[in-house]
């Protein structure tokens, strides 16, 4: 006799046990020592084997009944994710994962900096995970080799930029750096699985350089309507290629980036009287407050972040203990040119980081740098994510870890920045305008990522370096001059922006679609609570609820 059927939470709890079998980078990810010197296998009977496991939950998850609206939220999430990620696995997009933000060459290498390194067994675990590398590395090979002979293949952009990376990680070589900390007694172990790892990120070099470029000539770097849609959908949870929502989309970008340049006029006058944003900017890169040396930068943005938290908890968040606790560190060579943020494993082991791109700098600007810190990490990224670690056991680890969604994430930390502002944090000229540029960065990545892929035509109000192309079809040229016009960051950064649209089509427009939903989430829980709405017990009910598709986050917020 068979008992009750499984709830979606349980349901989900199961295929994110049956994945950290199949991918035990998510099991460390988790914290989970399970298949700790384990690799996944990247290959094209991987992905089959992930595809069936999401096929398998589906059926289950049919069955399942949803009998609170947690249940039903948990059951909505998995359906949507699973199906998101399907329906890449049946176009064949996992036959072309290749950027130089996210691929498994990436991803395998990222694992080593979130595993233990304190003891000998410690290290005993990484040198046989590292002892692993090749393989994975050649079942990567081997998915972008089906790939090219399908016809799915990636733009030229994409393969020499990563190529590029790959050159950086050998110059070290990055695992023979990073196994030279381990102990004397590993010492032949840990030397010949870093060499044969070494040796396995040159042969996915030389596969990249000899065989797969040249298949590659000719390949545009627009992906289209269809896989834009596809994209779209693992980015924010929602269905954006129905009816006109990715012009809506557009035309809510622009919109955004107008009434932000107008913002920035005001607050480059502001900080240097008669100066425009792009002049104030560059004022503000040379003689603003800036900090000199990695370490000290580190330790100063370590700084924003525990004051941050003693600032804002009891006021408008109640911070546990354990997310008290998170660590700037610094991104390893070869990274891409942005921060970025990494979660906490489930028992709060490894603390949650945010890292800093080094780029070859000595000197660093602290203009741009505050309110990424509080996008990266307090109270942006960190409060989130390690909120959700913390309520796991409330939730379901799907809901906290394995299904979450761009939009609700860049969402949330956009709306950070956003709150430090509003409550006072950034009334320093240069700090704002470093606030500012980051608002606008993300405006632009709206217009630029759909007009690129898309095709769609300059708006009529253009002016500046688009002044001549108003109507005509957006290109990398175009976008990239737009950029150039309007941020204040680096060439090496916005070329690496330009790279990262081209080769993640959809990232970029979640972070301003996410943030237009928890602003009006919370603009629709106001007034429906009245006087009674309280911000600090909204903040922290909103982020006690897991991840949220773009579909259902803001009906979700505004009854908090």
């Amino acid at each position: 006799m068979s008992g009750p059927a499984p709830t979606p939470r349980q349901v989900a709890d199961r295929y994110v046990a049956q994945l950290c079998r199949l991918d035990p980078l998510v099991a460390t990810s988790l914290g989970d020592p399970a298949g700790a010197d384990r690799l996944p296998d990247p290959s094209p009977a991987g992905l089959e084997a992930r595809a069936e496991l999401a096929r398998r939950t589906l059926a289950e998850l049919a069955a399942a009944p949803a009998t609170d609206p947690g249940q039903r939220r948990c059951a909505r999430l998995l359906r949507e994710r699973l199906g998101a990620d399907l329906a890449l696995h049946d176009a064949g997009e996992g036959l072309r994962e290749l950027s130089h933000l996210f691929s498994p060459v990436h991803a395998i290498r990222q694992v080593f900096m979130l595993m233990p390194a304190s003891t000998g067994e410690d290290w005993s675990v990484l040198a046989r995970r590292m002892a692993q590398v090749p393989g994975a590395y050649r079942g990567f090979v081997a998915t972008l080799r089906e790939g090219a002979g399908r016809g799915l293949l990636v733009a030229p952009r994409q393969v020499t930029t990563v190529l590029g990376q790959l050159e950086t990680w050998l110059s070290g070589p990055w695992f023979g750096t990073f196994a030279a900390a381990g102990p004397a007694a590993l010492r032949r172990d840990l030397d010949a699985a870093a060499a044969a790892a070494d040796g396995a990120v040159a042969e996915v070099r030389d596969f990249l350089r000899d065989e797969y470029l040249p298949r590659a000539e000719g390949t545009p770097d627009a992906v289209g309507r269809e896989r834009y849609a596809l994209a779209a959908r693992r980015w924010t949870g929602a269905e954006l290629g129905a009816g006109r929502r990715l012009e809506e989309a557009y035309a809510f970008g622009w919109d955004e980036h107008r009434r932000l340049l107008a913002e920035q006029r005001r607050a480059a006058g502001e900080a240097l009287e008669g100066a425009g944003p792009r002049e104030a900017m560059e004022w503000a890169q040379r003689h603003g407050p800036a900090v000199a040396g990695v370490e000290a930068t580190r330790a100063y943005l370590q700084g924003v972040m525990d004051r941050a938290i003693d600032a804002l908890d009891g006021v408008h968040f109640d911070i546990a203990p354990p997310l008290r606790r998170v660590e700037a560190v610094v991104s390893p060579p070869g990274s891409a040119a942005g921060a970025y943020y990494t979660q906490p494993s489930q028992d709060f082991a490894r603390p949650g980081r945010t890292w800093l791109p080094v780029l070859g700098r000595e000197r660093f600007p602290l203009w741009d740098l505050v309110s990424i810190w509080y996008h990266e990490g307090v109270p942006g990224h960190h409060l989130q994510l390690a909120q959700w670690v913390l309520r796991a056991g409330e939730l379901s680890t799907f809901q906290t870890s394995v299904g979450m969604v761009g939009a609700d994430i860049e969402g949330w930390a956009l709306y950070a920045e956003r709150l430090m502002d509003e409550l006072g944090y950034l009334t320093e000229p240069w700090a704002r305008l470093g606030y500012l540029d980051g608002q606008q960065l993300r405006a632009m990545r709206v217009v630029v990522d759909l007009g690129m892929h898309l095709g769609l035509p300059v708006p009529a109000d253009a002016d500046g370096v688009l002044a001549d192309a108003r109507g005509r079809p957006w290109t990398p040229e175009l976008a990239r001059a737009f950029l150039g016009e309007h941020s204040g960051s680096t060439t090496a950064f916005l070329d690496s922006e330009l790279v990262r649209y081209l080769g993640v089509p959809g990232q970029a427009i979640s972070y301003k679609l996410g943030e237009r939903a928890w602003l009006a989430g919370r603009a629709a829980a106001r007034r429906n609570r009245g006087g009674d709405f309280d911000l600090r017990a909204w903040h922290m009910a909103a982020l006690s609820q897991g991840s949220l598709g773009l579909d259902d986050l803001e009906s979700e917020l505004a009854v908090l």
